[in-house]
């Protein structure tokens, strides 16, 4: 029970667990933009899936800490350059990324009767869990690379991840209702995941691009997109109050040109009275 008080093990597993759920980040926006495009009754399931898929994959990798030791050894040289099994995942895996983020990009601007067969074909749901799968072993070697450099114990390792990957599971449900409510913000994820991508292309060829200045340029650009959001809200809300108040300027008066009925009576009277 010695454990419950080792101030340095929680504080292990605090910051383990924060830097898993920023690196899930990623992952997160990924699998939104897939699951967005399966039908509405498939998607919690495919959600569900990508994230206790990602949480499996984490866990296999730290138990087979062994074999992450040799992938991250150099296997051969190109131009000098040693490349390991970690190099060659990051670069092809973030070319996959700048592919599906770029043909997503591409239907969603062209959209049209010419682009909707290749998009029925990737609504299929084994493909978008292969491609879940495929993206979340990319995104957990990194991870969990990083995890190892920051933690002793394997399972504080675990620990860290399982409670990150479930507020994920909370957070996945919500942030994607609100990326299909806002065209924008989708467009913005997408861009995300090409700028990731090319991260991950360029750390898998020896040009690692810090970590820090990715995140603020993700966070800047997501509390501009949150500002225009604001902005545009508000002038809709202007614009429906100003044509409300110009319905109520053009509609007809009810009333009679020479006023309420009784009145209008009145007043014939009296004329006829001063004309006799």
């Amino acid at each position: 029970m010695e454990w419950l008080w080792d101030i340095n093990l929680w504080s292990a597993l605090l910051t383990l667990t924060v830097l898993e759920i920023v690196l899930g980040i990623d992952n997160i926006i990924f699998l939104t933009l897939l699951v967005s495009n399966l039908p509405e009754h498939q998607r919690p399931f495919a959600r569900q899936f990508g994230l206790l898929a990602a949480m499996g994959t984490r866990i296999l990798l730290l138990l087979s800490i062994a074999w992450l030791a040799r992938l991250v050894e150099p296997w051969f040289e190109v131009m000098g350059h040693p490349v390991s099994g970690r190099d060659l995942v990051l670069l092809l895996g973030g070319l996959f990324l700048i592919y599906k983020a770029v043909m997503e990009i591409h239907g969603s601007l062209e959209g049209g009767e010419e682009h909707q067969a290749p998009k029925h074909v990737a609504t299929l749901l084994p493909l978008v869990i292969v491609q879940i799968a495929i993206i979340d072993i990319v995104f957990s070697l990194d991870s969990v690379i990083t995890a190892i450099g920051l933690a002793d114990e394997v399972s504080v390792m675990v620990a860290a991840i399982v409670i990150a990957i479930a507020v994920m599971m909370f957070a996945a449900k919500p942030i994607g209702e609100f990326v299909d409510r806002h065209p924008t913000v989708k467009m913005l994820a997408l861009s995300f995941l090409v700028l990731v991508g090319v991260a991950l292309v360029a750390e898998g060829t020896g040009q690692e691009v810090p970590k820090g200045y990715l995140y603020f340029a993700m966070a800047f650009s997501f509390m501009v997109e949150m500002l225009n959001l604001r902005l545009r809200k508000k002038s809709t809300e202007v614009v429906q109050l100003h044509r409300l108040y110009e319905d109520l300027e053009v509609a007809p008066d009810p009333t009679p040109s020479g006023g309420p009925i009784g009145q209008s009576s009145g007043i014939g009277a009296e004329g006829k009275n001063r004309v006799t």
